[in-house]
C-alpha cells in the first residue's frame, strides 16, 4: 500500500520528532522474520520506550538529513527496521537482545550521538548496563565508606559493651557466694 503525500509528510514529521530527542538509533534488517516475532520485538521495545519502526528507507533518510544521525542515510538499503531510543543504550540492547534469538534480524549499523556504529560496536553499546544500573552502582560505591564507618562505630560500642559488662558480672559472681 503507498502512502499519499501527507502520509508521507505526517511519517517523516513523526520519525524526525523522535530522532530530534533521540540519543541512539540502531538498524536492523529483518527480512525473514514471522510477524508475530516482531510484534514481541515491539512489544519489548515499547516497555523499555524505544520507538521501533519498519519505514521505507527514503523516508528514513528524510527524517535523518540534517541532523547528527545523517551518516546513517548510506546504511539504509533493505527492508530495515529502525531502533530509536533517548537513552543511550536501549535501541541497542532490544536489537542484539532479540538478535540473540532470532538469527533473521540482522544488525547493520548503529549511530550514538553522532558516531557511526557497526554491528560490533551496536552489540558491545547493548552490554552496556542500563541508566538505572548504572546510577545504584555509583551510589553503592559513595555510600561505601560511610557504611563502613557506621559498621566500625557500631562494632567499636559492641566491644565496649562486652569490656564494661565483663567486669560487671564478675564483681556480681564474686558477691554471689559470699552471699550464699
Amino acid at each position: 500500500m503507498s502512502l499519499n503525500l501527507n502520509d508521507k509528510k505526517a511519517v517523516v514529521a513523526e520519525v524526525s520528532a523522535q530522532v530530534a530527542a533521540a540519543q541512539t538509533i540502531v538498524v536492523a534488517e529483518y527480512r525473514g522474520i514471522q510477524v508475530g516475532h516482531l510484534t514481541q520485538l515491539r512489544a519489548k521495545a515499547r516497555a523499555q520506550g524505544v520507538y521501533l519502526r519498519v519505514l521505507k528507507n527514503t523516508l528514513a533518510r528524510r527524517s535523518v538529513e540534517g541532523t547528527q544521525f545523517a551518516s546513517l542515510a548510506d546504511s539504509m538499503t533493505g527492508p530495515l527496521i529502525y531502533s530509536i531510543s533517548e537513552d543511550a543504550v536501549a535501541a541497542a540492547k532490544i536489537i542484539a537482545d532479540f538478535a540473540k534469538t532470532n538469527d533473521k534480524l540482522v544488525i547493520t549499523a548503529g549511530n550514538y550521538a553522532g558516531k557511526p556504529l557497526d554491528k560490533a560496536a551496536v552489540v558491545a553499546l547493548a552490554s552496556i548496563p542500563s541508566r538505572e544500573v548504572l546510577i545504584s552502582q555509583l551510589l553503592g560505591v559513595m555510600l561505601a565508606p560511610v557504611s563502613g564507618f557506621a559498621r566500625g562505630l557500631a562494632a567499636l560500642a559492641a566491644k565496649k559493651d562486652a569490656g564494661s559488662a565483663a567486669p560487671a558480672e564478675a564483681a556480681a559472681a564474686e558477691e554471689a557466694p559470699a552471699a550464699a
